[in-house]
């Protein structure tokens, strides 16, 4: 999987896979119209963020993606399935291959962190034996960076952070290929925030997923996503690079990311580029004279 990842991203965007498209979405709530002609789309292997103003419609979208919200139009494919026209089999089958972590890590408080890892196997695999659920949830702990005394925990038992990657270790139950992210740092210290981009860029890099992320925080924009697509005006406006972005005049993109929160995380960035340069450097230098 890693192999064909790295094809991918290789290939130029015209010939990399979509995963996710979307045409012509409309979504609205009584008179109030949140979305109308809407288009997006993802490709394989990207972690793709979606950034917006309040009410622009983030969380609208991705539940629109997945099938919690029925658009009033519009057109939504994942891995080529009409997703509001499929039959039932073809969406299981689809929604098989994703996992998602709502806002808050929606963990259920009644079960371990190791029954929430096994709702969705039981779920898509009912037959799977009490030894193998146990044997995959305590994978699944240890992945996100977890110890593994937290699957009999209850999520009360548990920091924010630590709730976050149960969250996540439950989103990755299955195996998936793309992970829905709704704003995974809210409520983080810029610690923990940064410990997370750093845990999605890894799982990303390791297990191939496709990310689609919405959050608001720069910090995570800049670090961790290829593309970000900007909501505005009941559309996307824009869709790039943090420097594609940076160049387009419209005003709420330049408010958002030329502000002084903005400014302090590209500086953030240029400086941890920096480090890592200097750092190479240095290790290049010790080898040229370890050689020597």
């Amino acid at each position: 999987m890693t192999e064909t990842l790295a094809k991918q991203a290789a290939a130029p965007p015209e010939e990399q896979e979509i995963v996710i498209r979307v045409r012509g979405l409309a979504n609205s709530f009584g008179e109030q119209k949140v979305h109308e002609g809407l288009d997006l789309e993802v490709r394989r292997g990207e972690i793709y963020g979606v950034v917006g103003g309040s009410g622009t419609g983030k969380s609208v979208l991705m539940r629109s993606i997945i099938g919690l919200q029925q658009p009033d139009e519009g057109e939504v494919e994942v891995f080529g399935v009409p997703m509001l026209h499929a039959r039932d089999s073809a969406l299981q089958g689809v929604r098989k291959r994703w996992g998602i972590l709502f806002q808050g890590a929606a963990l259920f408080s009644t079960l371990t962190v190791a029954e929430n890892v096994e709702v969705p196997l039981r779920e898509f695999y009912p037959r799977l034996s009490e030894k193998l659920l146990d044997e995959i949830a305590a994978y699944k702990i240890v992945m996100v960076g977890l110890d593994p005394d937290a699957g009999p925990k209850y999520p009360a038992e548990l920091s924010g952070g630590m709730r976050k990657r149960a969250g996540i270790a439950r989103a990755l139950a299955l195996d998936p290929e793309i992970l829905f992210l709704d704003e995974p740092t809210a409520g983080l210290d810029p610690i923990g925030a940064a410990a997370f981009d750093n845990l999605v860029l890894e799982l990303r890099d390791r297990l191939g997923l496709t990310v689609f992320l919405i959050t608001h925080d720069l910090d995570t924009l800049y670090t961790i996503c290829d593309r970000v697509a900007v909501l505005a005006d009941r559309k996307v406006v824009a869709v790039g690079t943090i420097p594609e972005l940076l160049a387009l005049d419209h005003p709420w993109i330049q408010e958002y990311f030329r502000g002084t929160r903005g400014r302090a995380a590209e500086e953030a960035v240029e400086e941890a580029e920096a480090r890592a340069e200097e750092a190479e450097a240095r290790a290049g230098a010790a080898q040229g004279g370890a050689e020597g």
